[in-house]
């Protein structure tokens, strides 16, 4: 249970670093609005399709009875769309990140500096980063959709369908969702994907604390988009007590604008040759 709460700490703290920082606030909204326009359009689609898709998949039951065949259909359709959210919840995070990398690989770096001590780098090119994070999202992707024909299936059992598979959909939802988040931080200290997923393994409890509020903050329409910059946030700040980097510096540390620490220099300073917001002088 302490883990529990430690990873909800995690998001609390996250989403407070950024409001603190409104510039840096806005500058991670981009990548989810880019995102949270084509995710609309995907749903709407299957919301309008879905019902022709079951019934195209379903022909056995053409000559059934009133109300068997609504029943039935209307169930099936029921399921498709929720495995469509469940999958949009899941892929949501992985394009966004993909769409933002320099937006969130610059606002994680800035969150580390906040916090004082080092600043690590990749090392690697634009180009190398995204073609890791693309990499990665797919093989994590190809974990998902396993778990998700599983619990789809799961899904027709009586009773079952209703109650544990849900649940069970939220709770892998949030752990790889930890995992996609935490990565932007983790790549940057060259973890790679395989020691990533060894770190949530250890401390399941920690991933599941922070990405199942996360995810159930997800399914309400818009709230993705504005939470994705302090889920970066607190993704990091969790990456830094997963790797133990919050014990190895004593460097003071700032208030994430540059004030302070070792980084930072002139008040409000971005470091030269990242990418960032302008700087405030308010």
């Amino acid at each position: 249970m302490r883990d529990l709460a430690g990873g909800f700490g995690y998001l609390l703290a996250g989403q407070r670093w950024v409001f603190r920082h409104g510039r840096w606030l806005g500058f991670g909204l981009l990548p989810g609005l880019v995102s949270l326009v084509l995710y609309a359009g995907a749903l709407i689609g299957l919301g309008y399709g879905a019902d022709d898709l079951t019934a195209w998949a379903t022909p056995f039951a053409d000559g059934w009875s009133s109300p068997w065949l609504g029943l039935f259909r209307g169930f099936l359709t029921a399921l498709l769309y929720a495995l469509g959210l469940f999958l949009a919840v899941i892929t949501f995070t992985a394009v966004t990140l993909l769409v933002g990398q320099p937006f969130y690989e610059s606002l994680s770096e800035q969150v580390d500096r906040s916090e004082g001590g080092e600043v690590p780098e990749s090392g690697l090119t634009l180009g190398q980063e995204l073609w890791i994070s693309a990499r990665d999202s797919l093989r994590i992707l190809g974990r998902v959709l396993l778990y998700g024909i599983l619990l789809f299936a799961l899904g027709f059992v009586p009773g079952l369908g209703q109650t544990v598979v849900p649940v069970i959909g939220f709770c892998v939802s949030g752990y790889f969702l930890t995992q996609e988040l935490t990565s932007v931080a983790l790549m940057r200290r060259r973890v790679l994907l395989t020691e990533q997923l060894a770190m949530m393994r250890t401390r399941r409890m920690l991933a599941l604390g922070f990405g199942v509020p996360l995810v159930l903050a997800f399914l309400v329409p818009f709230v993705a988009v504005f939470l994705m910059p302090g889920a970066v946030a607190g993704a990091t700040l969790m990456a830094r007590g997963l790797v133990g980097a919050d014990t190895d510096a004593d460097a003071p540390a700032d208030d994430g604008d540059g004030e302070g620490g070792a980084e930072g220099g002139n008040r409000g300073e971005t470091p030269a040759g990242s990418f960032g917001p302008p700087p405030s002088y308010s």
